[in-house]
């Protein structure tokens, strides 16, 4: 898909991905165009999903969430009824922001949100009695240095 996209796609994007509260007006001045034809672009790319969907981007300290873990998950399990639980166990925990299946030593890593180290180990304890784990390493942010969801293009 990335081949069917020209510049004015290009800037359009790279526009959405900072922010997607400018008026559509706006937008196409800021990319050198006019309204239709941005709009038109807009409304294809939703289309074919290449603009997934649009949100507000919140403060996860203002709202006192203050605590963010990096989770590294072994498992000696891996049946589909297994990853079917675990799966189900991390859709239903809002405090997972991510998790991503790695290749390599770590079969897993979460990202999680949550206010604090006692918040953390209720999210832990709460894992471990639905889901069978071999290994649990939780890693403390001290600091983010870096946070996007913008693609590079």
């Amino acid at each position: 898909m990335a081949d069917r996209l020209d510049e004015l796609d290009r800037k359009i994007l790279l526009q959405l991905q900072q922010d997607t509260s400018p008026s559509i007006e706006d937008i196409a001045r800021s990319v050198g165009s006019s309204k239709t034809p941005v709009w038109n672009r807009i409304r294809k790319m939703r289309e074919r999903g290449i603009i997934k969907r649009e949100v507000a981007v919140l403060d996860a300290d203002a709202l006192g969430f203050e605590a963010c873990f990096f989770v590294l998950i072994r498992t000696s399990e891996h049946d589909a009824a297994w990853q079917n639980a675990f799966l189900k166990a991390l859709r239903e925990r809002p405090e997972v922001q991510e998790a991503h299946r790695l290749a390599g030593d770590i079969d897993y890593i979460l990202k999680v949100r949550v206010a604090n180290a006692r918040a953390y180990d209720v999210f832990y304890q709460a894992l471990i009695s639905e889901v069978k784990i071999h290994n649990v390493t939780a890693l403390l942010s001290m600091e983010e240095i870096k946070s996007t969801s913008a693609l590079p293009l």
